[in-house]
């Protein structure tokens, strides 16, 4: 049983800083960026190369590669979703452009990269028992990382100006422009903090596990599932969800196959969007009568 719990926070540690990532350029931007998965490849495909292929030193790659995340989201803010926003563009039309560029970088890493199941680490991990579960070194830095990474948003979005206006946009943007808030602004902030995010997440699972091309889509549904089941109005209702997901995930297949996984998410899911639609920190939603 500890052993389950200790994998569920960590997958739970995964989830919560792709999906906080995807709440806060959601809440800014009012569509769902699914590019936001091949952000998540793209940084660690970044990091890899310059550790495995140039041999910079890892810690410097990893640096490397979260920064090749922020301007790859820059430059989708700016290129892609600025000027479809310029032409009144629906949200459907929006998520529509993210799935197109998801598809597009997909196969632009593997073209350059290959299919092939690419390795980050660059050393052993020892492995350690902590209260009976079984962990490794790896797996200790991705939960302290995930935190203090978590922990930095906070600091940034609560003390500097830059998080006073994305906080403004993503509680009210009529309200932000109003009172002169430049929205654009906010929105470029948001997505390169997301983009960070998502990154540092992609390290850590390549680092844990390994890199393939897809890595990104997978972990960003879960993480939107969280998004949803912790409250999509909450930016940090993503965390409470990242930690339901991953105890669904690990415990619900204590007695079952592992490929019964996604099943139970999405099952729960579904339970959610038909009972408690808001999720667990969400504001209740308006009824309408059709």
């Amino acid at each position: 049983m500890s052993q389950l719990i200790a994998n569920a926070f960590l997958s739970a540690s995964i989830y919560a800083l792709i999906g906080t990532g995807f709440s806060l350029i959601y809440r800014t931007s009012r569509f769902f960026h699914f590019a936001h998965g091949l952000v998540c490849a793209a940084g660690a495909y970044a990091g890899f190369f310059f550790a495995a292929e140039l041999k910079v030193p890892l810690l410097i790659s990893i640096v490397i590669g979260v920064a090749v995340a922020v301007i790859l989201g820059w430059l989708m803010e700016v290129v892609v979703y600025r000027p479809l926003r310029f032409r009144g563009s629906s949200s459907l039309v929006m998520l529509l452009a993210s799935l197109g560029v998801y598809i597009i970088g997909q196969n632009a890493i593997s073209l350059l990269f290959g299919d092939d199941t690419k390795i980050l680490r660059t050393a052993i991990s020892r492995s350690f028992n902590i209260f009976g579960a079984r962990m490794t070194s790896i797996q200790i830095i991705i939960l302290l990382v995930s935190g203090l990474s978590l922990t930095a948003l906070i600091i940034i979005l609560r003390t500097t100006k830059v998080g006073v206006i994305v906080r403004a946009v993503a509680s009210d943007p009529e309200l932000a422009v109003v009172t002169g808030v430049d929205i654009n602004r906010a929105r470029v902030w948001a997505m390169a903090l997301g983009s960070a995010l998502a990154a540092v997440a992609g390290i850590l699972i390549g680092l844990d596990v390994n890199l393939v091309p897809t890595m990104g889509m997978h972990a960003l549904l879960m993480s939107v599932v969280a998004v949803i089941i912790g409250g999509i109005d909450r930016t940090f209702g993503a965390v409470v969800g990242a930690i339901f997901v991953g105890l669904l995930q690990h415990l619900g297949v204590w007695k079952l196959p592992t490929q019964w996984q996604d099943l139970i998410v999405f099952t729960a899911l579904m339970a959610f969007l038909l009972i408690r639609p808001q999720g667990f920190l969400g504001r209740p939603l308006l009824k309408t009568i059709v």
